[in-house]
């Protein structure tokens, strides 16, 4: 890869580790549906005057139902629900669980009619990945009582982010990413309005809370998806899916030493499992494309695509 390529992979990594963070600070003040629909909304006054300057946009609009269903399952219940569940766990352990995304894409990719072979690798890595899981949730009760609730929240956005790029795969196979991503945002920001607006609070926000709504719509959403592109465009898909693996680890870090969140043995050996689990349960498909794409050439829109679901935001 290029300095730039590096240079673009190091800041993924270190942006996509620090929504949980900015989720928490923001919290403070706001209610999640506040918190979700200013992330979609910024990253769509951003990301919209791109794609329509690309001449994506209005293709993506034409395939309505797919780009609502997108919307839905990738931004309005994960954003949603992410800022809920860390009402009741830890920045950290949201960032953590979020991290089995790969292995949840294994499991309901058939559903999609994304049909590849498992082999005993990818079924042991399947369960390394969950057992981790449990492991995490199992044996570290350090967040109280409300631990259930917070994780159930997480739980569900993995599976809307399992999902999305599925449907991306399915119905919007023909339509730029950039031009989907800015339509998606539109169509979240319309319908989370209503939520945010019943929820607002009855006072200005700090400019902490304000700051880090911004973080998160600019920073850890906009300026994230368009680096994320040009990686993929750099060095290739296979490469740019690595950053799943390190923004865990990310914001397990900025938990624990900016918020001062525990992070017990149970939580970092969950953690291993997890990461090691998603590599074994994925490594099939990323062999494949490197044989396809011999990571010398950026790969067509299609496969970039099938990799998309290994981000983390």
């Amino acid at each position: 890869m290029t300095w730039r390529a590096w240079a673009t992979f190091a800041a993924l990594c270190a942006i996509w580790g620090l929504p949980y963070f900015f989720i928490k600070l923001a919290l403070q003040e706001l209610s999640p549906a506040c918190i979700a629909w200013g992330r979609i909304t910024l990253a769509a006054i951003v990301l919209v005057p791109i794609a329509w300057r690309r001449g994506s946009l209005q293709k993506a609009f034409a395939h309505k139902t797919a780009v609502t269903a997108f919307a839905v399952a990738e931004l309005v219940i994960p954003f949603s629900l992410i800022a809920m569940g860390e009402q009741w766990i830890s920045s950290s352990l949201a960032g953590i669980l979020i991290a089995t995304v790969p292995l949840t894409v294994v499991v309901i990719a058939p559903l999609f009619g994304v049909k590849e072979k498992i082999g005993a690798v990818r079924i042991a890595g399947l369960a390394i990945g969950f057992c981790g899981v449990i492991a995490i949730v199992g044996l570290d009760t350090s967040h109280g009582p409300m631990l259930w609730a917070g994780v159930v929240c997480i739980m569900i956005s993995v599976a809307g982010y399992a999902i999305g790029p599925l449907v991306v795969e399915r119905y919007l196979s023909d339509v730029d990413e950039l031009g989907a991503v800015a339509a998606s945002l539109v169509v979240a920001s319309i319908l989370l309005l209503p939520f945010a607006a019943l929820s607002a609070p009855n006072h200005v926000p700090s400019a902490l809370s304000l700051g880090a709504v911004a973080a998160l719509g600019i920073a850890c959403t906009a300026l994230a998806l368009y680096l994320y592109f040009y990686l993929i465009n750099e060095a290739g898909a296979a490469r740019a899916s690595v950053v799943a693996y390190i923004n865990p680890a990310v914001a397990a870090v900025i938990g624990v030493l900016v918020l001062h969140e525990p992070f017990g043995l149970a939580a970092g050996a969950g953690l291993g499992m997890i990461l090691f689990g998603s590599w074994l349960a994925t490594g099939k498909s990323r062999s494949r494309l490197d044989a396809v794409t011999g990571l010398e050439h950026p790969p067509d829109d299609h496969q970039a695509r099938r990799h998309e679901h290994e981000r983390h935001a």
